[in-house]
């Protein structure tokens, strides 16, 4: 009997040309989904047997293909609506289907031969635990119950609209529960937007769930677990063996045969969209997921990205359909009803009235000051890490430019060295300026180290009720290097060891502090009148969510007897931002920006695509984006033979220059979503074509980003 021929599918190089599906030869008959190792020039690689257009068949005369070197047997098939999933991150998002199908497979994977993953597979499982029949919840609120009741009766998807502290997370325990008793074999996805999240959230679902399905039916999956971590999580959602998959981003990938509920917690983060490799949205790939698998779909925040606000719009009368997503809202905080004003109360500082240079005005340093000596913690944000942006030579000028980036080296003054926080490079800090010799370098600006220096400072005299001294410690991406680093400062401010927390946007996403009465956001005017059309949303997101962290325990703000409050110091009290921000108002904010971008014809309005060029010079960078967009029109691509789809000139990024490689960048734009995706399908032969050509030798890579977030 002839060999059968297999299509596989494999990560191949960027760009190469070589296609989707490579065909190898297998004595026996391959289901699609399973996972072989298939040489590939002079390596062995994983692959996945993929759907073949004419199923099996004899090899061709003349042909020579190679075999299939091993099955990793003891590993099912992977289903058809995960290949589906897969076929269509990759088609939509312009990436080679083997590389999307090989990313969200586990690492070590790629690495198991077939006889090594029998042993890993071989080892002995946990014994069967004795579970309790019911599980231990607790009352929902009335606004709770409601979400509950929707969500249990709809078909979705919903757009979960809860204030900070409002219980959100409760509702997606009980939602969960209910798929889980329906149905023995139901899973259910939980998606966060940072790693730092998944600890507590693992917690409360362990503790939750445990007792009934055991304690191996909740897993995590996010790419700070080692490699082995990561596999038996995997299997174990692939297998059916977990109930309950939580995960960032990359969990939207992971096999799960009986998934019937998909929540995608704090939905509106940015961090849901992939920057490298396959430039994915996380939360729109779950919507598309949901639907295709017949899973329930949550969106859940405080604030909604406006693409999510936008689709979910209640039928009017000039817009009887509405959009697409059910909006749920729930306005009140758990415990607010006991005299305790439910948010913080917002409070600005105007800086142009306070003396030049101040840091930290003399109002809020009052409060924090006063929060301190009653024994309540405060929390102080500024997005930039490091102790000052640059250094700079009071003489000639001279500042601590990177020489492989177009941007500059931070100042960290704990070891005293200049870093580049996009290429890494790293010097220690001069005694003297490079360019005229001077003493005389002082840091510019301010990062978070700084503003801990500081307020450690004007603090030192400022007495605990406990009669200690008064303790500031920091949180980002500096101090939180170390395994472990984080969970033991957030333990700290937990327990109360912490009475004032500095630190960068990391701090002000999705934790639970209970005894945090104060948020003080202090230089947050810098995204104001950014060139991103976004920076207004970002901005007021963040500040929501800041704020969302103030007084989240409501009985002890009342046995306190205060106020939580959001104190923002800015030049510009009066703008729209901090206004919204003032009255908690998303919603009046939401209907600006979405009036804005609607005379504009910005998303959510139109659709939009990226494409970025990397060269060795800004001329061939953009050199090869001209001549791809002059090929384009010269082949009347989709689009632009009838003007439905725009194509902006190139232009360099923001930060143009990154590791010595040059950055250019265009544009396109279309009010149809199909008619982009038709565009760029055409393009990708074309790109690939002008790529090839001699006068774009000095390209290092071009790649495609759909729907992206920052232009």
């Amino acid at each position: 009997m002839p060999p059968f021929i297999v299509p596989v599918a494999l990560h191949t190089p960027s760009h190469s040309g070589v296609g989707d599906l490579l065909s190898y030869t297998s004595n026996d008959p391959l289901p699609p989904g399973t996972p072989v190792r298939v040489p590939l020039g002079a390596r062995e690689v994983l692959g996945v047997v993929w759907d073949a257009d004419e199923g099996t068949g004899e090899l061709p005369e003349g042909a020579s293909l190679r075999p299939i070197a091993g099955v990793l047997d003891g590993i099912a098939p992977l289903d058809r609506p995960w290949r589906r999933l897969v076929a269509f991150a990759a088609r939509y998002y312009q990436r080679a289907l083997g590389e999307v199908a090989l990313a969200a497979l586990p690492p070590q994977l790629r690495d198991l031969r077939p006889e090594q993953l029998a042993r890993r597979l071989r080892r002995p499982t946990p014994a069967a635990e004795d579970c309790v029949d019911a599980i231990q919840t607790i009352a929902l609120s009335a606004e709770q119950e409601s979400a509950r009741a929707q969500i249990s009766s709809q078909p979705g998807p919903f757009l979960l609209f809860g204030s900070t502290g409002s219980g959100k997370t409760e509702v997606y325990l009980r939602c969960v529960q209910e798929a889980l008793e329906s149905d023995p074999a139901a899973q259910a996805l939980v998606m966060v937007p940072e790693i730092n999240l998944t600890p507590q959230l693992e917690e409360r679902f362990t503790t939750r769930f445990a007792p009934r399905f055991g304690s191996q039916a909740v897993v995590s999956l996010h790419s700070g677990m080692t490699n082995p971590q990561r596999l038996k999580s995997w299997l174990a959602a692939h297998s059916g063996a977990a109930r309950i998959v939580l995960g960032t981003r990359m969990a939207v990938f992971a096999s799960l045969p009986g998934l019937k509920l998909i929540v995608v917690d704090e939905e509106h983060d940015p961090s849901y969209k992939q920057q490298e490799g396959a430039r994915y949205s996380a939360r729109d790939l779950a919507i598309w997921r949901g639907r295709e698998q017949g899973a329930k779909v949550i969106l859940g925040s405080a604030t909604p990205s406006l693409e999510s606000w936008h689709a979910s719009r209640p039928p009017t009368a000039e817009d009887p359909e509405g959009g697409r997503y059910l909006r749920l809202h729930m306005p009140s905080r758990i415990g607010s009803g006991i005299g305790v004003g439910a948010l913080a109360r917002v409070r600005r500082v105007d800086m142009n009235q306070q003396p030049r240079r101040t840091v930290f005005s003399a109002p809020l340093l009052q409060a924090i000051t006063e929060r301190v000596a009653r024994g309540e913690q405060s929390m102080v944000l500024l997005n930039r890490r490091g102790y000052a942006p640059v250094l700079h030579c009071v003489d000639c000028g001279w500042k601590s430019d990177c020489p492989h980036c177009s941007a500059h080296q931070v100042f960290h003054k704990t070891d005293r060295t200049l870093r580049c926080h996009h290429c890494g490079y790293t010097v220690r800090v001069p005694r003297h300026c490079p360019s005229c010799g001077s003493a005389d370098i002082h840091p510019m600006g301010r990062g978070t180290e700084q503003l801990e220096e500081q307020l450690a400072a004007l603090l030192r005299n400022v007495v605990r009720p406990d009669g200690q001294a008064a303790r500031v410690t920091r949180i980002d991406a500096d101090t939180t290097k170390a395994k472990g680093a984080l969970e033991a400062q957030l333990a700290q401010v937990h327990s109360g060891e912490v009475d004032v927390l500095v630190g960068t946007q990391m701090i002000a996403k999705g934790h639970d502090f209970r005894r945090i009465t104060l948020v003080a956001a202090v230089q947050p005017d810098g995204a104001l009148f950014s060139s991103d059309f976004r920076a207004p949303e970002r901005l007021f997101a963040l500040l929501m969510q800041a704020a969302g962290r103030a007084g989240r325990d409501a009985a002890y703000v009342a046995a306190q007897g205060t106020q939580s409050e959001m104190w923002v110091q800015t030049y510009h009290p009066q703008h729209a931002v901090y206004e919204a921000l003032r009255k908690h108002d998303y919603e009046a904010f939401a209907a600006q920006q979405l009036a804005e971008r609607a005379e504009a014809t910005m998303p959510p309005f139109a659709y939009q695509a990226l494409v970025r060029a990397d060269a060795r010079t800004q001329e061939v960078a953009q050199g090869f984006l001209t001549a791809a967009t002059a090929a384009a029109h010269a082949a009347a691509l989709p689009g632009l033979d009838d003007g439905t789809l725009i194509l902006f000139p190139p232009v360099p990024l923001t930060i143009q220059r990154v590791a010595n490689v040059e950055r250019a960048q265009m544009l396109m734009e279309s009010g149809s979503r199909a008619t982009l995706q038709r565009f760029l399908a055409a393009w990708q032969p074309v790109l690939q074509a002008t790529r090839s050509q001699p006068e774009h030798k000095g390209l290092v890579r071009w790649l495609v980003d759909v729907d992206p977030l920052v232009i």
